[in-house]
Order: C-alpha cells, then structure tokens, then sequence
C-alpha cells in the first residue's frame, strides 16, 4: 500500500478545494487535492454561476481571475413577475452599490485546475476516498492503480454536503428540507431578458437566469419526489410560458435543452466546522439552497479564511485557525436567512391567507426604499 504525506490534504476538487489550493500552493505550502469524479467531469459540471464582489476580490487578488475578466460580465438587475405585473430592481444602485458577476462555475473551475498545475499543485482525479481520520489528518483511498493512504498535518473537507468528511466530523447538524423542489435546466438559447427574471406564480415558481451568451438557466418548481425525464420539452416549455407570462411580457428564446435535473431545496450547517485537525469548507460545512446564489460564495469566503489561518498556524501563531469556526459561522448563518427569505418570497402555500402574505412581501419590495436597500446589501453580500 502506497503512504504518502503532505503539509495541507485537500479532499474535493470543487471552488472551495481549488481555491483554498491555490491560495496555499501562494504561500509555499505543500498540498495534495483528491478527487472522485474525472477532471473531465469536473470541469464540465454545470453549477451556479454568479459570484459576489468578495468573491471576485479574492479571485482577482490572488492571480486566479483572469477568466472571470475575460470572458465573465456584469450583472446588477433582477425583475419579479407576478399577477400585479412585473418590477425590476437596479440592485447596483442600491443598498452598497455592488454587482454579480456572471461567470460558469465550470469555467471557473476549469482556470482554477490549469493555474493549481502552473504553481507546482499535486491534484489526482478519480480517487475514492473511503476512510478519513480527522484527528490524524489521514484518508485512506483507492483509484485505479490500487489502495493508498495520505495523511497531512492538516485537512480540508471540500467534497460538498454528501461528501465523506462531513460524515466525518463530530458536529452538531441543522439540517432543514424546505419541501420545494426546482427543475433545474440549461437551455441552449441566449437570455430572453437582461434581468435575472423570478416569475411568482399560483403554479408555482419559475426562475430565468443568464449563464453565457448561448446559455440560459431556468429553473421550476415541480412536485417533490418527481422525475425529471417526466418532463418533456413541450411541457417544459409550456410552464415556463404560464408562469413567466410570456404572453403579457413577451416570449421566451428557445433551444435545446441541455441539462434538466431535480434539486430539493434543503439546508444544512454543522456547527463547529473544525475538529481536532480537520477544517470543512463550502457546501461541507453549511449546504445552501441555491435560491439566493450564496454556495459558491460560501466557498470562496471559507476558503480565503481557512488558507491565511493555515499559513499562520505554519508559522507558529495558532489563533485564527482555533478561531476558524467562530469566523465563518455567522456569515454561513446570515447566508442560510437570506436564502430562507428569498424562499418565503418565492414560493407561497396554495390558500389565499399565505398568497395575500406573498403579495404584501412583493408590494413592499416594490415600494420600500428600504426594504430594498435591505434586498441588494443581502442579494450580493456574504
């Protein structure tokens, strides 16, 4: 059986892994990220792609935006949909004046792989880890060539909220089925409007979101426990009609659908996410709905925290990885309200008393200075 070691073990090839990678490969640290699924896979997996301004600090600050530059861009308007009609809101004029940035998180992923490789970064595709000992930093693991064990002076768990290493962890867990499920879909077709569009309907909720010039996110709400191959092209497209109200706004673009899939809207947050030598990191330490575009967020910000922790606790002063989980909690918690708010705003029980409260929400959005004010610092914040 093959032992090897390293100074940082990352386990998950994800933002936060890739991120925490290269901000220690920067300071000099020895890293090994292990991975289960291909490089191929991970770089063409499709996810969220819309990053905070600190998230588009941290990339650019440390060399690691040059795509997101490139070939990501500007985005500060949403617009809601509703019986009442529709508003938008120009959030880069409100609350602190900041703005996403659209960029594919499988391009993203796919810069943050080729510049982990430019700085010497030790990473290995199609690893399986099947046992992690956090109190000595040690997985053991098999991939083709056979079983092996690495071990570290300290661990990272970045393999998301099913991964092995927040089975791992001693923690206490809040976990929180939201009982809504989305119908998540690429479609090979530019945006049919400039704005992120939520379309609130007694249907249900229906989502349009940009990702590229030729690629657009939608998303439905569609009965838990349903099948996505239950729902044809045609089916598809009719809903997203109903509940976009294309009839009074205008029609959608549309063309191949790429991807659909089923996402449950749950939660979860482990409290601490740090136990004798091991750290978690982005969907690992606190899963997120993707309601409010906070998980990659989560991530980037974990993993700046977590890697300038480590660097100080390699050179001798200890404190801020003890103080690790007390950092990155409460933004975890802020996060995970926000997302149970926009949950709230989006989706309404089928009886007039909670469609009356969804309107009242909608109407003061619409109307309150402050109310958006409070709606923009959240929508981009950490």
């Amino acid at each position: 059986m093959v032992v090897d070691h390293t100074t940082v073990l990352i386990v998950g090839a994800g933002p936060a892994g890739l991120v925490l990678g290269n901000l220690l490969r920067a300071g000099g640290i020895g890293t090994v990220i292990v991975e289960r699924a291909s490089r191929e896979q991970v770089q063409t997996r499709a996810r969220a792609g819309f990053l905070g301004p600190n998230s588009t600090r941290v990339l650019t600050e440390h060399g690691l935006g040059a795509g997101l530059l490139h070939k990501g861009h500007s985005h500060g308007v949403c617009a809601f949909r509703g019986e009442d009609g529709e508003f938008e809101l120009d959030y880069g004029e409100l609350g602190t004046g900041e703005v996403h940035t659209v960029y594919p998180q499988q391009d993203l992923v796919t810069d943050l792989i080729a510049e982990y490789l430019d700085r010497g970064g030790d990473i290995r595709f199609g690893v399986t880890v099947t046992d992690v000992d956090p109190r000595t930093a040690t997985i053991r693991c098999r991939d083709e060539r056979g079983e092996s064990v690495v071990s570290g002076r300290f661990l990272a768990g970045c393999d998301g909220g099913n991964g092995v290493t927040r089975a791992a962890l001693a923690a206490r867990r809040y976990p929180q089925d939201h009982g809504i499920s989305w119908l998540a879909l690429l479609v090979e077709a530019p945006q049919s409007m400039t704005a992120v569009t939520y379309g609130i309907h007694d249907d249900g909720f229906a989502g349009h979101m940009a990702r590229s010039p030729e690629v657009t996110r939608y998303y439905l709400q569609v009965p838990p426990g349903g099948d996505a191959e239950d729902w044809t092209d045609e089916r598809i497209w009719s809903a997203l009609d109903t509940r976009l109200r294309t009839d009074e706004f205008g029609q959608l673009k549309q063309g191949p659908i790429l991807e659909r899939r089923i996402v449950r809207l749950r939660s979860e947050v482990a409290d601490p996410i740090q136990h004798d030598r091991m750290f978690l990191v982005g969907d690992a330490a606190g899963l997120i709905s993707p309601s409010a575009a906070k998980g990659a967020n989560l991530a980037i910000m974990e993993a700046e925290v977590l890697a300038s922790a480590l660097i100080s606790a390699l050179h001798d002063d200890e404190r801020p990885l003890a103080a690790y989980s007390r950092t990155c909690l409460p933004r975890i918690w802020r996060a995970q309200e926000f997302s149970r708010w926009m949950i709230d705003l989006l989706h309404g029980q089928d009886d007039d008393f909670h469609r009356g409260l969804r309107r009242a929400r909608l109407d003061s959005l619409r109307d309150s200075r402050a109310h958006q004010n409070f709606f923009a610092e959240q929508y981009v914040g950490i």
